[in-house]
């Protein structure tokens, strides 16, 4: 184990420090550090925006790196269309935790579709739900098809939307 001079207080500190104990510097002994993970934005812009935005760990000051792009990849993300543990997808989220005019998560706050574990939405299929009109094994809506209850227009409007999507898939 040697001893170098943190690149941010220059007081001696170990190789293997990974936070420099005097004045918190992560990595002390790198010269140069970029901080942890991933960083990638695409040349191509709307407006302002870059196309696609993956970023994930922390950066060289040890915040987290957040996805802000037309199409957003990362831990944390915002964007149009949104892959992210936590995320905000205008048209479109799949992830974790997720929130926008579409959903697809494990909870899935969608304005309009929400599809997960939890889910809410205009419309809404999951194992719990909060909808107007909703497919689940429990939850409250307007119009619910689940185990204990099947109103027939949630009946309805899921067997005639299955049939729209088979149609269109086929």
């Amino acid at each position: 184990m040697a001893l170098l001079p943190c690149r941010e207080c220059q007081r001696e500190v170990s190789t293997e420090a990974t936070t420099c104990p005097h004045c918190g510097a992560p990595r002390p002994s790198d010269q140069e550090w970029r901080g942890t993970g991933y960083e990638y934005r695409s040349e191509r812009t709307f407006y302002g925006y870059p196309l696609v935005h993956v970023a994930f760990g922390k950066d060289a000051r040890g915040r987290r790196r957040v996805a802000k792009g037309i199409i957003a990849i990362g831990q944390f993300a915002f964007g149009v269309i949104t892959v992210a543990q936590f995320g905000v997808g205008l048209v479109f989220g799949f992830g974790q935790f997720i929130f926008g005019f579409t959903a697809l998560a494990q909870f899935a706050g969608g304005l309009f579709l929400g599809v997960g574990q939890f889910a809410s939405g205009y419309v809404a299929i999951g194992q719990i739900v909060l909808a107007k009109i909703g497919l689940a094994q429990m939850g409250l809506a307007e119009a619910l098809w689940s185990p204990q209850r099947r109103d027939p227009a949630a009946v309805d409007f899921f067997r005639q939307l299955w049939e729209d999507l088979r149609s269109w898939l086929l």
